[in-house]
């Protein structure tokens, strides 16, 4: 770790029961906060912090929670005084955290009653991760961990509880990249009755209504390429767009834009009231393939209340100039001429596609949670960058798994709509699109769709944060403002 820390490691002292060592624990504690005061001012500030932790790898967040907790008179730094006494509290509430976990008062947590307390906040590991995790913080080589080595880990993290840990990691945020709807999987009963689930769902719809008319014309040319396959739109994107601009001018780059927005809060409102449903019989932490379970199921729901919605966003987006007036007269047509089974051609495919994609997202980014879990076992904040970056990947990871699915849905959807082409079942589209196409033809239109995740994930971000604050909700999930606790 490097010679700056060695003094750190002589300031987490022994137990301060006698008052011998409690006296050597304040004079360690002051070595430590002379080393910690760079400019010798008096106070220790978040600069200073960051500096003196850095080999800690603590996020700016995580020292500015542990100043607000100890900066008794609010002047933003912490005086000798102060930083003792947050040591101090901290160590009581390490104490709790510790008791906790030593299900059999032995004095000492092991391998078993680590990989139980992770369980039991739904994040599931096996008996070999659990030890990777105990030699991190084992310094004496038992295979066990102390109240000493506990405390000397953990005493500089402002980490208060376990439960913390399962709470950062919670899917708080709604990342929309344009298809699927990564809706929040969980809240507590505080979060429900406060109100905030609501305002947390509304600033994911306000930041998926921009992501996904900022991306819109790259969704536009991936349903052109998904249902004409190689036939028409060939080349670049760059040609694809060309080809749109010309046929219909630039406001044709956002057919379909429309009904795509508005179909975001039927599907949000009705994806989270059903996962809400199917665990109301549970209490605790649901573990990973219960999430599972009840996400697809959640999300089978709200695809079949909103279903009529995809099959006109896919008509509206295909339609030549002049050929509707609006969704109004799109569906008329379309009743009027297909009889009211149009609105759920494609059904099947798309159904099927769930189970591919909640499965595949839910994978991988139990599998980074994890891996950064692992390297990081004792920060409990990742850093909002890194649950952004994991929701984008296992989003997309799931979207490619189910992107065959999808292209046999949008075609099927589009197929009346099309002079000529056959109506063909499910089935007997892939055999067709595999035979004259190639298994390649299973996958037209993945390069704009891919070329649109990173616009998509920033703008929805940026979007969510800025109607997050406006509502005065924080990432966490609570009011933000003045009076946070």
């Amino acid at each position: 770790m490097g010679p700056q820390w060695t003094w750190f490691s002589r300031a987490q002292c022994q137990s301060g029961e006698p008052p011998g060592p409690d006296r050597e624990r304040e004079k360690r504690w002051a070595e430590l906060f002379d080393q910690l005061d760079l400019n010798k001012d008096g106070h220790i500030d978040i600069v200073e912090l960051r500096a003196g932790l850095a080999s800690r790898g603590f996020s700016r967040k995580s020292l500015e929670k542990m100043v607000e907790a100890g900066d008794t008179n609010q002047d933003g730094v912490l005086d000798f005084e102060e930083f003792t006494q947050y040591l101090r509290a901290h160590e009581k509430q390490l104490k709790l955290m510790f008791h906790k976990l030593d299900k059999n008062n032995d004095g000492e947590i092991d391998v078993a009653e680590i990989r139980d307390c992770l369980r039991s906040m739904g994040v599931n590991i096996s008996m070999n991760d659990a030890t990777r995790i105990l030699l991190s913080m084992d310094k004496d080589g038992t295979m066990t961990i102390d109240w000493n080595e506990w405390r000397d880990y953990f005493l500089f993290n402002p980490l208060t509880n376990m439960e913390e840990v399962a709470r950062y990691w919670k899917r708080s945020m709604m990342l929309d990249i344009g298809e699927q709807l990564t809706v929040p999987d969980d809240f507590s009963e505080e979060e429900k009755k406060s109100g905030y689930v609501w305002r947390q769902l509304m600033a994911g719809a306000m930041a998926g209504s921009v992501s996904r008319t900022g991306t819109a014309p790259l969704d536009r040319i991936k349903v052109f390429r998904q249902v004409h396959g190689s036939s028409d739109f060939t080349g670049s994107v760059l040609t694809s767009f060309q080809v749109m601009w010309k046929e219909g001018g630039p406001w044709s780059l956002w057919r379909g834009n429309g009904i795509n927005v508005l179909k975001i809060a039927p599907e949000t409102a009705i994806k989270f009231t059903a996962y809400e449903q199917v665990r109301s019989n549970e209490t605790r932490t649901l573990r990973v393939h219960e999430r599972f379970v009840a996400g697809s199921l959640a999300g089978a729901t709200a695809q079949t209340a909103i279903y009529p919605m995809e099959v006109l966003k896919t008509r509206l987006t295909l339609r030549k100039t002049g050929q509707y007036t609006g969704i109004a007269d799109c569906a008329k047509q379309m009743l009027q001429k297909e009889g009211v089974r149009a609105f759920y051609k494609g059904y099947l495919p798309n159904l099927l596609s769930i189970v591919p994609y909640a499965g595949i997202d839910l994978a991988v980014y139990e599998t980074l949670k994890f891996a950064w879990l692992n390297r990081n076992i004792g920060l409990a904040d990742p850093g909002v960058m890194v649950l952004v970056g994991c929701g984008a990947v296992s989003s997309t990871c799931g979207q490619l798994a189910s992107y065959p699915l999808a292209l046999i849905r949008t075609r099927m959807q589009a197929q009346a709509s099309l002079k000529g082409a056959p109506k063909l079942s499910m089935l007997a589209l892939i055999r067709n699109i595999v035979s004259q196409e190639g298994v390649t033809g299973l996958y037209r239109g993945i390069s704009p769709n891919l070329l649109k995740v990173i616009p998509a994930v920033s703008v929805s971000y940026v979007v969510y944060e800025y109607t997050r604050m406006m509502l005065g909700v924080d990432i966490e999930g609570r009011r933000g403002g003045k009076g946070k606790s």
